[in-house]
């Protein structure tokens, strides 16, 4: 029998994620079939039971490489000379994941999934365990660059590092569970209220001291 090449391998594995994909974007994770999935791939079962064992599993690779996307564009980003904006970070990597994702022109689709992605982590034990270790990555990646914000002036150096991190992050997946659940909100609406919102001063009382 003719050996398989590693890249014919991935190929075909990043063939199956992409059909998978784009089931998911179109018709959800429960409601796509294993079915969709083989029939928007172009493979056979027997060519897709040999990566995957289920459509959980494969659930569990789409779902990884949003992760991994989003790892990677901070990385991306964060490495600049002078650091990003919590709104040019959220503009960057939301971008990203469009793009790489396959996201249609509907900006209610890629939410949507990711709030399926979370809700599956809830009974997805290996899914969840992937969730977990992103979460605490990202928060120790958004605390280091709170740190740069302390250095440079834009954030109360007495702060506390992780919990501003956490709010930001926070905020960001308020605004992904907002967009899937009612819409109307672009991200570049989102991006900008969210600079607004970083940039805010302190009130100052009459005396010029800053209020309480």
């Amino acid at each position: 029998m003719a050996r398989v090449s590693p890249e014919h391998l991935e190929a075909r594995r990043r063939q199956i994620l992409d059909g998978a994909r784009r089931c998911f974007l179109r018709d959800g994770f429960h409601a796509a079939s294993m079915q969709d999935v083989l029939r928007e791939s172009g493979l056979s079962a027997g060519a897709v039971y040999r990566y995957f064992r289920g459509k959980d599993e494969i659930v569990v690779g789409v779902a990884q490489e949003a992760l991994a996307t989003i790892r990677a564009s901070f990385e991306r980003v964060a490495a600049a000379e002078v650091p990003p904006t919590p709104d040019e970070l959220f503009r960057e990597v939301f971008g990203r994941l469009q793009e790489d994702m396959g996201a249609g022109k509907d900006p209610r689709e890629l939410p949507r999934l990711l709030v399926q992605v979370w809700g599956e982590g809830l009974r997805n034990p290996e899914l969840a365990d992937a969730l977990n270790e992103a979460y605490a990555r990202l928060s120790v990646q958004w605390a280091r660059l709170v740190e740069e914000y302390q250095a440079w002036g834009w954030v109360d150096p007495q702060a506390n590092t992780v919990h501003v991190a956490r709010t930001l992050i926070g905020a960001v997946q308020g605004y992904f569970v907002q967009q899937a659940l009612w819409g109307g909100i672009a991200p570049e609406e989102f991006a900008r209220g969210l600079r607004a919102l970083v940039s805010m001063s302190a009130p100052q009382r009459p005396d010029g001291a800053p209020a309480a």
